[in-house]
């Protein structure tokens, strides 16, 4: 059996929460969606239910990334080209997604109205929100990280 170490183990719970997040949304994508989508009374909602299919692209390809970031803090590379690397991805697929909500809002908000359902409207502006802070705070850290790493490259240099 490997034996965890205090390093390790400080991930444990963030590798768990979003291989839960991600299993949630992949059983979704699976389960929920095509059965929303096969149903004939979807109406408007039909484009919404597919736009989350397009967005759940972008999202698996952050979670991979937020994986390999935090294997990469496992092995004591935090401050590594790739750690920028997935950063930067995890930015833009935010971005993407954010985006992508934030373009389809018309349409949501036409159908929310019509349906008079202001849920549908509130959970595209939640999950639009929500993304795009993401994307800032993968962006600051970013550029936090290449500080850092710019730092600690002038510090060996002198020693």
């Amino acid at each position: 059996m490997k034996k965890v170490t205090i390093r390790q183990g400080s991930t444990v719970l963030l590798r768990i929460a979003v291989s839960i997040i991600g299993l949630a949304i992949l059983a979704v994508c699976i389960f929920i969606l095509p059965a929303g989508i096969a149903h004939e009374n979807t109406g408007g909602y039909k484009p919404i239910l597919l736009g989350l299919y397009v967005t759940a692209v972008p999202f698996f390809i952050a979670v991979y990334q937020v994986l390999k970031l935090l294997s990469c803090i496992d092995r004591g590379n935090a401050f590594s080209k790739a750690s920028v690397k997935a950063l930067k991805i995890i930015k833009y697929c935010a971005l993407l997604i954010g985006m992508m909500y934030a373009a389809g809002m018309p349409y949501i908000y036409l159908v929310a109205d019509y349906d008079d359902a202001p849920g549908v409207l509130l959970i595209g502006l939640i999950i639009a929100f929500a993304s795009l802070t993401l994307s800032v705070l993968a962006a600051v850290l970013q550029r936090l990280l290449e500080s850092a790493m710019a730092i600690k490259s002038e510090n060996d240099l002198t020693v």
